[in-house]
């Protein structure tokens, strides 16, 4: 696998959700017949995808289009967390947080 974290955090937002690559694919918009090999290749890190899909495949997956940059873990639940949070929570967290 890649180093790259983008490749790491679809693969396993993916096995989280219980996609497999192919539904994953056409349910973010990807043609039916191209949808394996190329989620496939954003997994193994061969080629990354560009913001537009790979904010589709974050609404697919229901993970925040951030948490796919994350290198550290902790940081990566954290983002998953703070997205399934509505604004008034998220302002009341990062109000408590920056004080």
């Amino acid at each position: 696998m890649s180093d790259n974290p983008v490749a790491m955090r679809l693969k396993e937002a993916r096995i989280n959700a219980g996609l497999s690559q192919k539904e994953l694919g056409i349910r973010a918009g990807i043609d039916e017949f191209s949808a394996s090999p190329r989620i496939n290749q954003y997994e193994k890190g061969k080629h990354v995808p560009d913001y537009s899909t790979l904010s589709r495949l974050g609404e697919v997956l229901d993970v925040p289009v951030a948490y796919f940059y994350c290198e550290d873990d902790a940081l990566a639940e954290m983002v998953i967390l703070f997205g399934q949070l509505n604004q008034s929570e998220q302002d009341r967290l990062v109000k408590s947080l920056s004080h």
